[in-house]
């Protein structure tokens, strides 16, 4: 409880300081944040191919086996926390609750999906959104995004000003005429942004009699808004309007870590992407530039596991780092998207996690990223099991991203 109530202090002073539309610019001028290459730590990774027990991994069948689930397991108890059992087993349904067959007048379909889930502890739902184009042969790849906006909201209304796009901006028009569904579930459905007590909303169907609150080692908001997109992946499963084999998840921000998560974990899921994903994301927590887990943990203290916060400012004692995140999700395609002016979210840290992922990829068969320079801004490296561009500009996802991200796609889902 003494834990709890300083991580509440701590939340307290984060969401006073950075509550307000100057959060971004503000983080720029904290002191104790570096953002000079030549001002970085000496740091040696952690090396993805060797054991726990120090033996080199050599052949896929090793990867799969062994260092693959030291590694999955080592994330799940340090940094994003492991789901456990549930105290009582938990029924889980899926209800197609609104059809809209002349969505975006007539280019898509659009389905209001509420899934459920049910115990002797008590009930909660998230609701899930799939748009599927009309006028192709069914069934169709599509993107999952782990959504900041609320998926029962306006924002996925259709934009009357600008055609083709949703309310919330993003280019839905520009999904549909290369042939993709999209696919949204909301974060705060199973558990909120800054969630303290963890009552309200998914993990009290898990906690066991006088269980109030995680263990040390038990799943924090990130690891739960990926748990939810796996159970929208089982949905998936059932809509034969859509291609289960070919789901390509993304998410922005911390929407981006939480997408990295999802799909390291869950193999179903076909292409990966980090949208400026940074610190517990794509970024390398070694680097310590832009974000920490110091300030992440100060800001958003349950975002991670509470084991987590044991190496705030000892990130070298940490037996992983986020290369070995991304290697998990292979041989399945993953791309990393940075901006410049995105400091906060270290855009070399990120590629550089990527470049040494690519060991990974290379011992299964797959291209990676040949260079440990990273690509001139604007120059995409698209025909690649490990993509990745850089683009001028701030955090956010801009027209230019999305038309990459559907890029990657098309190399690896179309023949």
């Amino acid at each position: 409880m003494k834990l709890q109530r300083r991580a509440l202090v701590w939340m307290a002073i984060g969401c006073l300081a950075f509550s307000s539309s100057e959060a971004r610019e503000a983080k720029e001028h904290d002191r104790d944040v570096n953002y000079d290459e030549a001002r970085l730590p000496h740091y040696d990774l952690p090396p993805v191919l060797v054991t726990a027990q120090g033996k080199k991994v050599t052949t896929a069948e090793e990867w799969f086996s062994v260092r693959r689930p030291e590694i999955l397991s080592l994330f799940s108890n340090l940094i994003y926390g492991r789901v456990p059992a549930p105290a009582y087993p938990i029924e889980t349904s899926f209800e197609v609750v609104k059809t809209d067959p002349e969505f975006m007048e007539g280019k898509a379909t659009r389905k209001d999906v509420k899934i459920r889930f049910r115990n002797e502890k008590g009930e909660i739902s998230m609701h899930f959104l799939v748009f599927v184009p009309n006028g192709v042969d069914k069934p169709v790849p599509a993107f999952l995004k782990h959504s900041f906006n609320n998926t029962q909201s306006k924002d996925f209304d259709a934009s009357e000003i600008r055609p083709g796009l949703l309310k919330n901006g993003w280019p839905l028009g520009e999904f549909f005429d290369r042939g993709y569904g999209f696919c949204a579930v909301y974060q705060q459905d199973l558990v909120r942004h800054n969630e303290v007590e963890f009552l309200k909303g998914i993990h009290k169907l898990f906690y066991p009699e006088k269980q109030s609150f995680p263990k040390a080692h038990e799943w924090g908001v990130l690891a739960t808004c990926a748990w939810g997109a796996m159970r929208a992946m089982d949905y998936l499963e059932t809509d034969d309007d859509v291609d289960h084999t070919r789901i390509a998840i993304m998410g922005h921000s911390k929407m981006g870590k939480a997408a990295l998560w999802t799909a390291a974990q869950d193999q179903r899921i076909a292409l990966a992407i980090s949208a400026q994903s940074g610190c517990a994301g794509a970024a390398l927590w070694r680097r310590k530039s832009g974000e920490t887990l110091k300030k992440m943990v100060t800001r958003f203290p349950y975002w991670l596991s509470r084991n987590a916060w044991k190496f705030v400012e000892q990130e070298d004692d940490l037996p992983v780092d986020q290369h070995m995140l991304l290697a998990c999700i292979a041989p399945r395609p993953v791309y990393v998207h940075s901006g410049v002016d995105d400091t906060w979210a270290d855009g070399r840290g990120e590629y550089l996690s990527a470049y040494h992922a690519s060991e990974v990829y290379k011992l299964l068969g797959k291209k990676g990223l040949s260079s440990e320079k990273s690509p001139e801004v604007g120059v995409p490296i698209i025909k690649s099991d490990v993509g990745y561009h850089i683009r001028e500009g701030g955090h956010s996802i801009e027209m230019y991203d999305w038309q990459r991200f559907l890029d990657f796609a098309d190399y690896h889902f179309k023949p």
